[in-house]
């Protein structure tokens, strides 16, 4: 995490009422924030109040500004001095555009930072940085019917043809009623960009144009627990009164958007939610509200607004038939952590994400005192022509979370790979074959 140090002199002046003192400008906004509404809604104006409470403001509230998914956060020092935060929450792609536009000091996306995006800002540092990409929670993307609605599970492939318009009755796909209502967020959300690349532009299709956009997430939810021919996609926190469904995606079992394989991702339909912090111009509040999101306080209120917080934690596992013996074995003796460490597309580096559940894992072991062969690292990857090249590689990409482990004096007690077995993910795509490449943490 970079740490600002110092004040931009002439433009703001300290909060000296804080131990740890942040300025305040003249006028306007100490931070504006811009981007995802699965973020700004809800969780991000929480963050932004955590973070004035903490720091020593009085009277921290919310403001109506008149504009539809924008608000006000506002608090007051013990001198009586005003701040301000304002949030607007009108989909990823915007957030990104206010940082080009300097209209904004942090994004907020509920989708990774497209490479077009990467290049039109980097006059504004490496955004895909470990300093400057921040994952602050995980979400699901929950596939929502009508409360009555038969139907238990769905594939990724059906819910392309859905969700394009080919499957049109629900009779076509098993259950009851007629024609399948489709209601989905609007073009800025990065909930859509989310559903787009991970069910329809990986089967080539298109959203149908009759679909009913939102631009309210609860909004959606709503209308589609209401009608009992509707189907929609959401983020978690917003399921509210519909039904959810399980998701099957390639070869993997049907996951139902659980908060363990949330936080492990391995359910299909997972995704992350981000801060993106320009290096330059530096806003001091903003780097603040990304080290308060990361910490166990920010994580405890990430949690309380329905999202899945990444602190650590053990689960038990229970083995079935379906898992390879030696997995089994394990489950049977061990618990497995609620973090997966995945890797940069192409390498066997850890992702930006990965850098943070580092110091998170270490922390988890040290406090439960097993830093001493009380920690296995279990490796998976995505299929090869050789089956034993696959059994390598994983192995490999377990090794390289030893390494990093070993550092800080942590003695492993055995290292595994699994090779391609128990996908999580299609293998047919590069996005699929990411997902599959995870190494698991399990401890005695």
């Amino acid at each position: 995490m970079r740490l600002w140090i110092g004040f931009l002199v002439g433009l703001w002046l300290p909060l000296a009422a804080c131990a740890s003192a942040l300025p305040i400008p003249e006028h306007g906004p100490a931070l504006r924030i811009q981007g995802s509404n699965t973020i700004g809604a809800a969780l991000g104006p929480a963050l932004v109040r955590g973070l004035m409470i903490e720091r020593g403001l009085l009277e921290v509230s919310s403001e109506i500004t008149g504009r539809d998914n924008e608000q006000r956060i506002v608090g007051q020092t013990a001198a009586g001095r005003r701040v301000e935060i304002d949030i607007a929450a009108h989909g990823s792609s915007t957030g990104f555009a206010a940082l080009k536009q300097a209209s904004a000091d942090l994004a907020a996306s509920s989708r990774p930072i497209k490479d077009s995006e990467l290049q039109e800002l980097k006059s504004l540092g490496d955004l895909k940085s470990p300093g400057a990409e921040q994952v602050i929670a995980i979400d699901g993307l929950a596939i929502i019917l009508h409360p009555q609605n038969p139907l238990r599970q769905l594939d990724t492939l059906q819910l392309a043809r859905i969700f394009s318009g080919e499957a049109k009755t629900w009779k076509a796909l098993g259950g009851v009623g007629g024609a399948i209502h489709l209601y989905a967020r609007d073009e800025q959300s990065g909930t859509y960009d989310t559903f787009k690349e991970l069910v329809l532009s990986r089967q080539g299709k298109r959203l149908d144009p009759t679909a009913r956009r939102y631009e309210s997430s609860e909004q959606l939810s709503d209308a589609v627990s209401q009608d009992p021919q509707g189907i929609g996609f959401i983020g978690l926190p917003y399921v509210r009164q519909a039904k959810a469904v399980a998701i099957v995606d390639g070869d993997s079992q049907p996951m139902l958007p659980l908060n363990s394989l949330i936080a492990t991702e391995d359910y299909p339909l997972s995704r992350r939610l981000f801060f993106y912090l320009p290096a330059s111009p530096n806003n001091p509040w903003a780097e603040a509200l990304v080290e308060f999101a990361q910490s166990d306080q920010g994580q405890a209120i990430v949690a309380a607004n329905g999202f899945i917080a990444q602190t650590v934690q053990a689960m038990a596992v229970t083995p079935n038939a379906l898992m390879p013996e030696g997995y089994q074995a394990l489950s049977r003796h061990a618990q497995r952590l609620s973090v997966n460490f995945r890797f940069e597309e192409g390498s066997a580096s850890l992702d930006s994400k990965a850098h943070q559940d580092l110091g998170r894992v270490l922390d988890y072991i040290q406090r439960h005192g097993k830093t001493e062969r009380r920690v296995t690292l279990v490796g998976f990857g995505d299929a090869k022509d050789d089956p034993a090249r696959a059994d390598l590689l994983s192995r490999l990409r377990a090794m390289a979370v030893r390494r990093e482990l070993v550092k800080y004096g942590v003695t492993l007690r055995e290292v595994r790979g699994f090779g391609a077995l128990m996908p999580v993910a299609a293998n047919n795509e590069d996005e699929g074959r990411i997902r599959n490449r995870r190494v698991e943490v399990w401890v005695y």
